[in-house]
């Protein structure tokens, strides 16, 4: 049995769409179109595809066909730049999605994605996600290559590490003021609030555990954006964890460790120029900005 590609990449456009009306506007059929290649391949297969929700979501196969997808676009892309196929209009452009966690994407990653985009016409669509969730994004296929501070690599790609991403306790000198006067205790600490990115941040809980403090029952803000967590830690919302690219020289050191978040490329093992190239302007600005990952 083989999969249309046509086919394919129609389940791939509703996935990055969220509807099938969506996605008939960006392949430019109708939405009945949409429906009757989803039905053609779902019969074909003898799978569900796509779970017709608002918006549409992808049932493990569906995950399946999708990467197929977005491989066969890659492959297809860089063939037609081996053999000089381009008309000059824009026709070759490609969407490469990946994962990257917030703080990366505040301090350092758009930079080599804009030199890149600017030089090789790429589009990319980005996910936010966790460091310790970003490769999730990977075995979905929804996205080709994430940041993640996951070293093992998820099956079907490669690993390389990237750097160090570290963290240190700040606070704005008004609030270091009214809740450390006496010190950074274990006592001020329980009763100080502090800014959590979400729920699944554990930065500000692993600081606390160094400096004796459970965190459950201290107070807390959810301030699930980068830029804008930082701003909350500036404004004396509460303390946090900041990257040290990201540190304000107005903020207040609360001391206490260091914390070090190795983080790593991963990308689909695939043999793919484009990919390659992505991966070394990536890991160029990595090596530049980030700290090594020697010494743990």
């Amino acid at each position: 049995m083989k999969i249309d590609p046509e086919l394919a990449a129609t389940v791939a456009a509703v996935a990055d769409e969220g509807t099938l009306d969506a996605a008939s506007r960006r392949l430019r059929i109708t939405p009945s179109a949409v429906s009757q290649r989803l039905k053609t391949l779902e019969q074909q297969l003898g799978r569900i595809l796509v779970v017709r929700s608002k918006p549409a979501t992808l049932t493990e196969a569906g995950e399946a066909v999708v990467r197929l997808a977005r491989q066969i676009a890659l492959l297809e892309h860089d063939a037609l730049s081996r053999v000089g196929i381009d008309d000059g209009g824009g026709a070759q452009r490609i969407s490469v999605p990946l994962a990257v966690n917030a703080d990366s994407m505040a301090t350092w990653f758009l930079a080599p994605l804009a030199r890149l985009s600017a030089a090789h016409g790429i589009d990319f669509d980005l996910h936010r996600d966790d460091q310790n969730f970003t490769a999730r994004l990977l075995e979905s296929g929804a996205v080709m290559a994430a940041v993640t501070s996951e070293e093992t690599p998820v099956a079907g790609c490669t690993v390389a590490p990237l750097g160090v991403l570290e963290y240190q306790a700040f606070a704005e000198p008004g609030f270091a003021e009214r809740w450390f006067s006496a010190g950074v205790t274990a006592e001020a600490l329980v009763a100080a609030p502090f800014v959590d990115f979400d729920r699944r941040d554990t930065l500000q809980h692993e600081w606390l555990r160094a400096q004796d403090v459970a965190h459950q029952g201290v107070p807390r803000h959810y301030v699930p954006a980068s830029h804008d967590y930082a701003l909350a830690v500036e404004l004396g919302l509460g303390w946090g964890m900041l990257p040290r690219l990201q540190r304000s020289m107005g903020l207040v050191s609360l001391g206490g460790p260091t914390l070090r978040v190795k983080l790593h490329w991963q990308q689909w093992n695939l043999r793919s120029d484009l990919l390659d190239t992505i991966a070394e302007e990536v890991a160029a600005e990595a090596t530049r900005v980030l700290q090594g990952t020697r010494g743990g």
